[in-house]
């Protein structure tokens, strides 16, 4: 992002983005506790606000590890051993619908595993880059776009079955971008619940700019 301010912590109309993300999370009937990982010296200051928003879930505010897959981890300790799902969000997604939250968990519950994700509409190539100039790549094949997503998040996976994929990848000194990554190594089928183009990552200052547009289209329908 460029900015000093860590991304989930700009403000979006006055409000950091983080908490967007969790009042949407929260707003899920089928959600019934919280655990926020994050920044050891933001902890307390976060906590206190989002315990400010009086969510119907119990909220928890955690410090979180170097990684995405790190962070997980340590929320994974605070799920207790009878829980039947878990739901892992980006906090830098504030624009997921409750209706896609609750149809990606409605699809866990059926298979086990369940991802938000979106068709790939741009031509996809595999490519390598050893041996030329830093912006500069060489294809090296044409992969179908019909047999390409984008995953999104939520990601919804039974329980059980995520403490076990995080510990295999922990024994096995594995890391993956996502945690659908990691339940894959263990042969389990995961299954895409069409997401939405809205749904974003903000990532870039050109996303801050589009967050911006969405949030005001969103209080004009209001």
């Amino acid at each position: 992002m460029g900015a000093e301010t860590p991304k989930q912590f700009l403000e979006l109309d006055g409000t950091p983005i983080v908490t967007h993300t969790v009042r949407r999370v929260a707003s899920c009937a089928l959600i019934t506790d919280i655990v926020v990982a994050t920044r050891g010296d933001v902890v307390a200051s976060l906590e206190k606000s989002l315990q400010a928003e009086k969510f119907k879930q119990k909220i928890s505010v955690i410090r979180g590890g170097d990684s995405r897959q790190e962070s997980v981890t340590l929320a994974l300790q605070q799920v207790p051993d009878d829980a039947e799902l878990v739901l892992v969000h980006d906090a830098v997604r504030p624009f997921v619908t409750v209706e896609q939250i609750a149809r990606v968990i409605e699809e866990a519950r059926r298979c086990k595993a369940a991802i938000l994700g979106i068709p790939a509409m741009d031509t996809v190539k595999e490519v390598k880059r050893a041996s030329l100039p830093e912006d500069v790549a060489l294809i090296t094949g044409t992969i179908p776009r019909e047999r390409v997503v984008l995953a999104q998040t939520p990601q919804v996976f039974a329980a059980k079955l995520l403490k076990e994929a995080f510990a295999k990848a922990a024994a096995d000194g594995v890391n993956a971008s996502d945690e659908a990554g990691l339940v894959e190594r263990l042969g389990n089928d995961v299954h895409v619940v069409l997401g939405s183009e809205r749904n974003i990552k903000i990532t870039k200052p050109a996303d801050m700019e589009l967050a911006k547009f969405y949030l005001e289209r969103e209080r004009a329908k209001k």
